[in-house]
């Protein structure tokens, strides 16, 4: 048996070996409480430290990926700038050879005009000289039809005749071969000038279709489609380039549209690298209504989110004319997430650029998930722990209740044998003073007064005693 003062009414009171251990083991249960609490604390400083050493070194290895990337992009960047700078060189030189040919023909031409005067100054002079020989011829012939007036009128008048339709023949005929000289010379010009405004056109329409390549950065686009150019060039590379990528046409409409291609690309543990969906957008020359990029990012963008892709990228030949889309590369993340828009023969280095940055990123990701997994087992740690920690605050509720039920009970029995011990004690003193009272009784106490007593008692022969 123990010895325990109770703290509330100071009374000693004992409890047996159950008792005694319960209470000790709750004493116990205190300080493993606050060891645990100040154990959890610890913990926590623990884990924050290391979340935030975790995420300094997160964020360097980010700026170091964003410095790599950054270069990469300078690099592809001059890339495309010396291939532009080539296929200028390419395009100014075409250009100049098709202008000299062009310069040449308008030469021939000038020259073949200056010819053609030659020829027509000639006749004309030719003819001018025939015109004054014959009226050199007439006028001889009208002196000598004026001399033979007198030989008769009638012989005069017929040779006045003859002579004058002989030269009016000859006049008609000089005539009649100067309009068929000066016909053939408009006809030589008209031919020539056909000629070579024909050569000239062609030359500009060549100049016109090199400015027209220029403009759509030297795309070929001859006997196919736009995503039939995409999809062979990319075919061309894919085994070696793309040895574990998935290229194929989006046929899922269940959602009420799709896009063209989704392009995905994964590493050696099957792990997604990236993913891309691709929309083709191409128009002919001669369409009346013209679209515009913007009007198809939208619905790309649903597109993306509903296939699950990571990025989206607009092939597009619309707006030939823009400065904006016929530079490279044109980011337009700012109207829609992750989106691009490009030039066909962009095609293959936007799938490039974006999977080496994801490629760049995979490790990061991955550290990343294990320290997210890291933190969820700690939280998961702390949910059991505090779990743990309600349970024991239930269960110790319930012990103090039942150890306070206790303490009560124990002092209503205190309570209960104090009034039974009064009782007792008071039963002890009614008994002692009914003994004296017995011992105090005599048959002469019993019999005075009382002489009918008396006289039988004497009759007995018995003394009375006492007072």
């Amino acid at each position: 048996m123990h010895e325990i003062t109770c703290p509330h009414c100071g009374k000693a009171f004992k409890i047996d070996e159950a008792g005694y251990a319960d209470i000790a083991k709750q004493v116990r249960d205190s300080e493993f409480e606050q060891q645990l609490h100040e154990r959890l604390e610890f913990a926590e400083q623990d884990k924050r430290s290391a979340m935030e050493l975790a995420e300094m070194r997160m964020s360097t290895e980010l700026q170091k990926a964003g410095a790599s990337r950054d270069a990469e992009i300078q690099d592809l960047k001059a890339k495309l700038d010396a291939g532009e700078v080539t296929r200028k060189l390419a395009v100014v030189e075409a250009l100049s050879v098709v202008e000299k040919e062009r310069d040449a023909l308008v030469t021939e031409l000038q020259q073949a005009r200056q010819k053609t005067d030659s020829v027509a100054d000639l006749a004309e002079a030719k003819l001018s000289n025939e015109l004054q020989k014959v009226s050199a011829t007439k006028d001889s012939q009208i002196q000598e039809l004026k001399a033979q007036l007198d030989a008769g009128e009638v012989s005069q008048k017929l040779a006045i005749i003859e002579a004058l339709g002989a030269v009016e023949k000859e006049r008609d005929d000089l005539k009649n071969g100067l309009e068929r000289v000066e016909l053939e010379k408009q006809l030589a010009e008209t031919s020539l000038r056909d000629k070579y405004e024909t050569q000239i056109r062609d030359r500009d329409d060549a100049i016109e279709r090199l400015r027209d390549m220029k403009a759509k950065l030297s795309t070929k686009m001859v006997g196919e489609t736009l995503e039939q150019h995409c999809e062979t060039t990319f075919n061309q590379i894919r085994a070696t380039a793309f040895p574990r990528a998935y290229f194929e046409k989006d046929n899922d409409a269940r959602t009420g549209s799709k896009g063209d291609y989704i392009f995905r690309d994964s590493d050696n543990a099957g792990t997604e690298i990236v993913s891309i969906m691709f929309e083709m957008k191409n128009e002919s020359d001669t369409t009346l209504t013209k679209h515009k990029n913007e009007d198809f990012l939208k619905e790309l963008d649903k597109d993306r989110i509903e296939k699950g892709c990571e990025y989206a990228v607009l092939v597009s030949l619309l707006e030939p004319d823009s400065e904006l889309y016929n530079t490279g590369i044109v980011d337009v993340s700012h109207r829609f997430p992750k989106m691009y828009v490009v030039r066909p023969q962009f095609f293959i280095p936007i799938i490039t650029v974006l999977r080496n940055a994801a490629l760049n990123a995979l490790q990061y990701k991955s550290e990343l998930a294990l320290v997210r997994a890291q933190s969820i087992d700690i939280t998961h740690f702390e949910e059991e722990l505090e779990s743990f920690k309600g349970g024991f605050a239930r269960n110790f509720d319930l012990a103090t209740r039942r150890f306070q039920t206790a303490v009560d009970e124990i002092d209503k029995s205190i309570d209960h044998l104090q009034k039974t011990k009064e009782a007792l004690l008071g039963t002890n003193r009614n008994l002692r003073l009914a003994n004296d009272k017995a011992q105090d009784v005599t048959i002469k106490k019993l019999t005075r007064g009382n002489p009918t007593m008396a006289a039988k008692f004497a009759d007995l022969g018995a003394e009375p005693s006492g007072d």
